[in-house]
């Protein structure tokens, strides 16, 4: 069985793990509305997507 022989170090181990991160999602302006929404999905504040009503909303 494979066991380390030294201690990592606080500086390698956080080195490593640098790359475990959050990434904030693609948020675009709604052109209809004007609403941040996820890019390449419905607006949910006005239903449209790609300049067509796509869902009916109130």
């Amino acid at each position: 069985m494979a066991v380390p022989q030294r201690r990592t170090s606080k500086t390698r181990k956080r080195m490593r793990r640098t790359h475990f991160k959050l990434t904030v999602p693609g948020m675009v302006a709604c052109p209809q509305c004007g609403e941040a929404k996820l890019a390449h999905r419905v607006c949910s504040n006005c239903g449209y997507y790609k300049g067509r009503a796509v869902v009916e909303t109130e």
